[in-house]
């Protein structure tokens, strides 16, 4: 390999990162059929990556013996070594009560498995936002932060709204890890306004689309039976943005260009990511112990797109649909584009933070009760079901029983209250998708289009009947507070 190196970017004072992070999930791929790979093997690789300049990786509780692997390279190590490598991992807890014993456990889950007493970047991935204790989760994990248990808080797959909600409730996030690439392009749009306002920047992963992105594939007819994860994945990426013949009009630009530069197709679709607003670094897979491509990666630092270039690549785009949603809902929502497809009865089995009773002596109905005090004194219930009719009291941005979430910004205080209402139509057997009224109360006027773009974003294709109140004075610490009727349909 030559001496040029990747470049590095200083996020915060305790991560300076190489601007290509070497990610680690195919470690789970190679492991799936019980093989595990000798941790002391897979760290002698590591360590050539490290060597190499490649001195920041990526993985995951679920990445097999990942963190293992990890772990035995920085025994290597001395802790005070600045030099040192970086271990960045996720936890990945299933939804349920996230209290600070719960969160304690799982980040000395990551130490132990890493033999560290400082996790680098803790990043924390949450399925559903309909359970709220994801934001309990990343309040605990700052408390470790300052502990010194963990050095950065990161999070991965959160759209726009819910990172700007979190960082509205007080979480110091600096990083968000999410898809992004030539083909996936989402994260350059209201997240990246999101991440500058705030000062996050984004570790793009899937930036090849498990290889697609590649000569390899430049001409090639489309395949049919995929084996690896990561190519199944993100074939369905391709399929979804309009087909095999638009994506060969994106590699063919990409072609282009690299022979312009005496590049890589890899490398320009990875340069490409490296220059999009608040992007620090991209993560590369690598299946060790297999094959490697760093000699390669290496040389994206040799060249910058230019203005043709780009224009090149957006007449590619304009071909092209784009991938539903936010960044982060190929894991929530249809389509669902992940390596296992369809998530829906995952999704459905995870546990819920509402759950609904029958109501004594009436028939057909049944009602959620959150345990506040003021559901006796008042004589009410978050919400109601009768027949198949569904009417939800007004909601506001109250985490458990007292804590109002995100005071002074309405559009994070919106967010969280959707959520809720939708966390409890599901515990009442609908979903968000049958909501057909909703009525929205401000306490001030100024916080219109704040509100009204955070219920946007979720109604904006459901479009139920609404009306918007400025009311001049909410009880307590609220801006905004929303109630809501769903009608769920016979089939």
């Amino acid at each position: 390999m030559s001496n040029q190196q990747p470049d590095r970017l200083k996020i915060t004072d305790n991560l300076n990162i190489s601007r290509i992070l070497t990610g680690l999930w195919q470690v789970a791929d190679i492991e799936k059929n019980g093989d595990i790979i000798d941790p002391e093997q897979g760290a002698n690789t590591l360590e050539e990556y490290a060597n190499d300049g490649f001195m920041t990786f990526d993985m995951a509780d679920h990445y097999g013996s990942a963190e293992i692997i990890a772990g035995h390279l920085l025994k290597r190590y001395d802790t005070n070594d600045t030099n040192r490598p970086l271990a960045f991992t996720k936890w990945c807890p299933e939804p349920g009560p996230m209290t600070a014993d719960i969160v304690r456990k799982g980040v000395q889950d990551r130490l132990d498995r890493l033999g560290v007493e400082k996790v680098d970047l803790l990043q924390f991935h949450w399925w559903t936002f309909e359970h709220p204790a994801w934001l309990d989760a990343l309040h605990e994990l700052a408390k470790l932060r300052e502990e010194g248990l963990i050095g950065e808080i990161g999070v991965t797959n959160f759209d726009a709204a819910h990172l700007h909600l979190a960082l509205a409730d007080g979480v110091p996030i600096k990083t968000n890890q999410v898809s992004f690439s030539l083909i996936d392009r989402r994260a350059a749009g209201q997240l990246a306004k999101t991440c500058k306002q705030h000062g996050v920047y984004l570790l793009a992963y899937g930036t090849l689309c498990g290889g697609f992105l590649s000569e390899k594939w430049l001409g090639q007819p489309e395949p049919h039976n995929i084996e690896d994860w990561s190519g199944m994945k993100y074939k369905r990426f391709i399929d979804v943005t309009g087909g095999w013949s638009v994506y060969q009009g994106i590699l063919k630009a990409a072609s282009d260009i690299s022979k312009k530069h005496g590049v890589s197709i890899a490398n320009v679709a990875t340069r490409w990511v490296l220059e999009q607003a608040r992007v620090a670094g991209v993560i590369i897979g690598a299946r060790i112990t297999e094959r490697q491509h760093r000699s390669d990666n290496v040389k994206l630092f040799s060249f910058h797109l230019d203005d043709d270039d780009h224009a090149l690549l957006n007449a590619a785009f304009d071909n092209a649909g784009k991938v539903p949603g936010d960044c982060g809902d190929e894991y929530r929502k249809p389509p669902f584009l992940t390596a296992s497809g369809d998530l829906t009865h995952h999704l459905s089995s995870v546990q819920k933070y509402f759950t609904a009773e029958p109501v004594e002596g009436r028939k057909n109905t049944t009602m959620v009760l959150t345990g506040s005090e003021w559901e006796d004194i008042c004589g009410y219930c978050r919400a109601k079901r009768i027949g198949n009719h569904i009417f939800v009291s007004g909601t506001t941005a109250t985490a458990g029983l007292n804590r109002v979430v995100a005071s002074g910004d309405a559009a994070a205080q919106t967010t969280y209250i959707l959520d809720k209402i939708a966390g409890s139509i599901s515990a009442l057997g609908g979903t968000i998708e049958d909501v057909v009224r909703t009525r929205i109360f401000l306490e001030n006027g100024d916080d219109t289009m704040a509100a009204s773009l955070a219920h946007g974003r979720v109604f904006g294709d459901i479009k139920p009947a609404n009306t918007l109140f400025e009311i001049g004075q909410l009880i307590g610490d609220y801006l905004v507070e929303i109630e809501a009727e769903a009608l769920i349909q016979e089939d």
